[in-house]
C-alpha cells in the first residue's frame, strides 16, 4: 500500500540516520529534549503568525507568512528527533525507563506547546479576540492530551489499546502539513472535532476487552459494519490511505479562515 511503501521508506532512512549519530555519540535523551525545545520555539512562531493565509492565494495582498515557514522547518527538527530518540535507543541497545518516561511526558509538553500558541495568536487577534478559535485550539489540545491518557489508562489494566486513527504520528502529520499549507483554521477546526472519535473509540475497546477477560479472548471488532468504516482500518491498507488522503486535502484546501465561516456552516 502507499503508506506502507513509504513509511518503509522513512524507517530505512531513520535507522541509518540514527546510526550515525550513535557513532558520534549522541545519546537519546539529548535528541528528546532538542526536539522539546524546537517545539517550544515553534509555538512561539503559531503566537506570532497562525493567521498566514494560504501558502498559493491569489489574493492580493496575501503573502505567505514567514512565521509559519520557520515554524514548519522547526517542527520539521523537533519531528526527526521524535523518531530518532526511540531509533537511536533501540539500535544502541540504550533503552531505559526514564528516558521512556521523559519522552512521554515532553510529547505532552509539545503537544500543548502548539496549541498554546496558536490560542495566543487568535486571542491577540486585531481588532478584536477570535473567541472560536481560541476555544477549539483548547479542544483540539484536549484531544491529544486524552488520546495518550485514554490509553495510558486502558493498558494499566487490559494488555494493548493503540486503536484509533489519530495516533501521534497522524497528528504530528496533520500539524506540519497544515502548518506548511498556511492553513491554521482547518487544523483546529480538524482537531477539535475529529480525534475525539479515536478518544471515544478508546473508551469503548477498554469496556470490550474488561468485558471479554474472563474468557480469556480479546475484544471483536470485525464484520461488515466495521469494514465499512474505513477510517478504522489499520495503517499500510488502502482504506488507511484514503482516510488519510482526505485529511491532507482537508487540511490543505479548507476555506476555514475565521468564525464567520463557521457561523455560515452551522446556519447552512
Amino acid at each position: 500500500m502507499i503508506g506502507h511503501a513509504i513509511g518503509s521508506v522513512f524507517a530505512a532512512a531513520r535507522d541509518a540516520l540514527a546510526r550515525g549519530l550513535i557513532a558520534l555519540g549522541v545519546v537519546p535523551n539529548v535528541l528528546t529534549v532538542l526536539g522539546a525545545a524546537a517545539m517550544a520555539a515553534a509555538a512561539v512562531c503559531y503566537a506570532l503568525g497562525s493567521g498566514g493565509r494560504f501558502a498559493w492565494s491569489l489574493e492580493g495582498g496575501d503573502v505567505p507568512s514567514a512565521w509559519l515557514l520557520l515554524a514548519g522547518g522547526l517542527l520539521t527538527f523537533a519531528f526527526a528527533c521524535d523518531m530518532l530518540d526511540g531509533a537511536v535507543a533501540r539500535l544502541a541497545g540504550s533503552k531505559t525507563e526514564f528516558g521512556a518516561f521523559l519522552d512521554s511526558t515532553l510529547d505532552r509538553f509539545s503537544d500543548f506547546a502548539v496549541y498554546a500558541g496558536i490560542a495566543i495568536y487568535y486571542a491577540w487577534s486585531a481588532p478584536k479576540a477570535n473567541v472560536t478559535f481560541v476555544l477549539l485550539s483548547m479542544v483540539a489540545f484536549f484531544n491529544a492530551y486524552m488520546i495518550s491518557y485514554t490509553r495510558a489508562r486502558a493498558e494499566d489494566i487490559i494488555d494493548r489499546c493503540g486503536v484509533g486513527f489519530w495516533q501521534r504520528g497522524e497528528r504530528s502529520a496533520a500539524i506540519l502539513v497544515a502548518t506548511f499549507a498556511h492553513n491554521i483554521p482547518a487544523l483546529v477546526v480538524q482537531q477539535a472535532i475529529l480525534p475525539a472519535l479515536t478518544v471515544w473509540r478508546r473508551i469503548s475497546y477498554t469496556r470490550a476487552a474488561i468485558g471479554q477477560k474472563r474468557t480469556g479472548a480479546g475484544p471483536q471488532e470485525g464484520g461488515f459494519a466495521n469494514r465499512l468504516r474505513i477510517w478504522r482500518q489499520p495503517r499500510g491498507t488502502i482504506r488507511y490511505d484514503i482516510t488519510a488522503a482526505a485529511n491532507i486535502a482537508w487540511l490543505i484546501f479548507a476555506p476555514v479562515r475565521d468564525a464567520d465561516v463557521l457561523r455560515n456552516w452551522l446556519a447552512f
